[in-house]
C-alpha cells in the first residue's frame, strides 16, 4: 500500500495535514460544499478501487451517530464516511490504512474529523451503507468545519516504540515521528518498529481495533519516511 497524493497538496500538503490534524468533536453547522463532497467522493473512490473497500461518504445525515449525539463533549455531527469493506483478514488493516489517507486528505480541503470506532450506532451505518450484509464494518470517520482544530494527543518517545540496527538514518526518525502523530484506539501508541538498511517491519499489540491501528500508523509512517527509502518486510 502506499499513500495516496493529489493536486489538493498544493493548497496545504499531507505532510502538513498530518501535524495539523487532531480530532475535533464540535462542529459547525456549515455544510459540505458540493465540491468538497466530489473531492472526498472522488478521493474514497481511489481507495475503494485500489484495494478493494466499500468506504463511503454520508453527509447531512445521523443515523450512525445517535449515541455520539448525545455526548456532551460534542455539537454538529452530522457527516461522516463509513469503513466498510469484505470480511477478510487484511480488511481492518486496509481500512485504517484508507481512513488516515482520508483524513488528511480532509485536513488539505479545511475540514476536521474523527475518527470513531465504539461510540456509533452500528445499525445506523449498516441502513446508510451499500457494501451488503456480508460486509464488515469497523468504525465511522466524522468530517465537517470544526469550532476549533483540536489539541495533540499525549505522544510516547520515539525510543519507546523504535528501534534501528545501527545508526538510524534521518528517514527512519522522521518516519518513526510521523507514527506518534496518528490517531489510534485510545490512543495507546501500541506499535514496534524495527529497521535495518532499507527494510522496516511494524507490529502492533493484539486488542480492539488493533488491524486500523497498525494500517492508520503504517501510513503515517511511510508519509514520513518517504516510501522510495525504505520497503515493508
Amino acid at each position: 500500500m502506499d499513500a495516496t497524493t493529489s493536486d489538493q497538496e498544493a493548497v496545504m500538503t499531507l505532510q502538513e495535514a498530518m501535524q495539523a490534524r487532531h480530532t475535533v468533536r464540535k462542529y459547525k453547522k456549515e455544510p459540505l460544499s458540493a465540491d468538497v463532497i466530489r473531492q472526498l467522493n472522488g478521493r474514497i473512490q481511489t481507495h475503494n478501487e485500489k484495494y478493494g473497500l466499500n468506504i463511503q461518504l454520508v453527509t447531512e445525515n445521523t443515523d450512525a451517530l445517535p449515541g455520539i449525539i448525545g455526548m456532551t463533549m460534542t455539537k454538529g455531527v452530522r457527516n461522516y464516511m463509513i469503513l466498510a469493506g469484505p470480511d477478510t483478514a487484511d480488511v481492518d488493516e486496509k481500512l485504517g490504512y484508507s481512513s488516515a489517507d482520508l483524513m488528511l486528505f480532509a485536513q488539505t480541503l479545511g475540514l476536521n474529523t474523527w475518527w470513531v470506532g465504539g461510540m456509533y450506532s452500528h445499525k445506523g451505518a449498516r441502513k446508510n451503507s451499500t457494501a451488503g450484509d456480508s460486509a464488515k464494518i469497523i468504525g465511522v470517520v466524522i468530517v465537517g468545519y470544526g469550532e476549533n482544530q483540536g489539541v495533540p494527543h499525549k505522544s510516547k518517545a520515539a525510543e519507546a516504540v523504535a528501534s534501528y540496527e545501527g545508526s538510524a538514518p534521518e528517514w527512519f526518525q522522521a518516519g518513526v515521528t510521523a507514527a506518534l502523530l496518528a490517531p489510534t484506539a485510545m490512543n495507546r501508541q501500541s506499535f514496534t518498529i524495527q529497521g535495518a538498511g532499507n527494510q522496516v517491519s511494524m507490529t502492533y499489540a493484539s486488542g480492539s481495533f488493533s488491524g486500523a491501528d497498525l494500517g492508520i500508523c503504517k501510513y503515517h509512517f511511510a508519509l514520513g519516511a518517504g516510501e522510495e527509502n525504505f520497503q515493508w518486510r
